[in-house]
């Protein structure tokens, strides 16, 4: 299937030999490099509302919009690069400014700074609410201690972990770290599998568990968009490729967004298939408090939100520089602004710690016009190709389908809010529970 889409953006026989040149000197990521950062970038803090979105949409038909959202996903992404190509341009800012003038060009930053940014104060958040859970297992450690207190635990990791890389000028370092970051999300899938087999009978079905659909098929159609959405850091590591063309491009684009969508078919299946309808937003909120393989995955996934953080960083830091510093800063500018960004995204987060319907929101109106949207519209207005052409019709097809899902996925969060559950203990986890859910763990 990927293939089909590849052929349908590439078999524009004058314009071949175009997309597939350098437009500029590459950077110093090979293939895999970039394609772990792709896929880091997709598998951040979204992932862990998955099972929620099957939840919201049925289990069926939550599985089949996954699969829709990732093609959509694939397809976009080549799309905004081949936009790029067409305008000879090498950020998105400048392939809207250059395709729907200054208006296009604001409304595209707001969007491609509110997206990460929003997403920084939710890795903030869910690094503080999951790490405390974890060092509270460790013996020693009551309530009171300053290792459970989530504003100590958001500030530490921020000032030794998240600012440092941060502070990284060239997004190919970050290559590493992505894939530490998709080893650890391996392993947070391994216990999420594991607990459906071993977990699961514990946790009783909820009613129509298995209905095929459900009114809120729209609100997880904007979670889903929330987790894939990649499209704001496109252009960078697109630039970071140490030979940019469209051939090198869609082959990383196929390879992230396939072994991306393996992993969130696995992860949502196993994450609904062991609590049904009684799925939160975040899945680790639904395991034990001594559930000691949880807590290992809670570990895993606050190291994971750790390490995505920084390319969140990436792209708000360009966005600012480009719209206010003509697209180059200085070191010190560099420095401050990297700052100024990470002590408000970290402010907030110390003020609200349950951002459910911000993320919702955040998925509805930031990510599915940047995802569905804005590359289908900037390629019509820059194809010359008939009306009637391949790649036309699928970015019309595209372009109408994410309108309604904005529309409609706005009405449906606001009427149907995500709920709030933090530190919530599941009915399922009583005293008599205990000895089930810890009896495949080794003493």
């Amino acid at each position: 299937m990927l293939r089909c889409w590849h052929a349908l953006l590439v078999e524009t026989d004058d314009q071949i030999a175009l997309l597939s040149k350098p437009r500029n000197k590459g950077g110093n990521s090979d293939l895999a490099s970039a394609g772990f950062n792709i896929i880091n970038s997709i598998i951040g803090s979204g992932i862990i509302g998955l099972p929620y979105s099957m939840k919201e949409a049925g289990f069926p038909l939550g599985i089949l919009l996954l699969f829709v959202v990732a093609l959509i996903t694939d397809y976009s992404i080549i799309l905004l690069i081949k936009g790029g190509n067409l305008s000879s341009t090498k950020t998105y800012q400048e392939l809207v400014k250059k395709t729907y003038g200054l208006v296009g060009y604001l409304i595209l930053s707001i969007l491609q700074f509110l997206y990460p940014f929003i997403a920084m104060i939710s890795y903030n958040i869910i690094t503080g609410d999951t790490l405390t859970k974890v060092f509270q297992r460790i013996p020693g450690v009551g309530v009171d201690n300053v290792l459970t207190d989530r504003h100590f635990i958001i500030l530490l990791t921020t000032i030794i972990f998240t600012l440092p890389i941060s502070l990284y000028r060239d997004i190919a370092k970050l290559g590493k770290v992505s894939l530490l970051s998709l080893v650890l999300t391996t392993v947070i899938l391994v216990v999420v599998m594991v607990r459906a087999v071993t977990f699961s009978p514990q946790v009783p079905k909820s009613e129509n568990a298995w209905i095929f659909a459900k009114p809120n098929a729209v609100q997880a159609i904007g979670v889903m968009s929330f987790a894939f959405i990649c499209h704001h850091n496109s252009f960078l590591i697109y630039g970071s490729l140490e030979e940019p063309t469209l051939k090198n491009w869609s082959q990383v684009t196929h390879m992230s967004v396939a072994l991306a969508l393996i992993i969130s078919v696995a992860f949502a299946a196993s994450g609904y298939m062991t609590f049904t309808g009684y799925t939160e937003g975040d899945i680790f909120e639904n395991y034990c408090r001594d559930d000691n393989l949880a807590t290992f995955g809670r570990f895993c996934y606050g190291v994971t939100v750790i390490l995505t953080f920084p390319l969140e960083c990436f792209v708000t830091r360009e966005v600012i520089a480009n719209v206010f510093f003509h697209g180059n800063l200085s070191t010190v500018f560099h420095v401050v602004v990297t700052v100024v960004i990470i002590a408000v995204a970290t402010g907030v987060s110390l003020v609200y710690d349950c951002l459910g319907i911000v993320l919702e929101l955040n998925g509805v109106l930031s990510a599915t016009p940047l995802v569905f949207i804005i590359p289908s519209a900037c390629y019509l207005r820059l194809s010359k190709e008939r009306w009637n052409h391949s790649d036309n019709l699928i970015s019309c097809l595209i372009l109408v389908l994410g309108v309604l899902v904005m529309a409609v996925g706005f009405v449906m969060t606001v009427l149907h809010p995500q709920e709030c559950s933090h530190g919530k203990e599941m009915f399922y986890c009583s005293p008599s529970n205990v000895s089930l859910h810890n009896s495949t763990l080794p003493p």
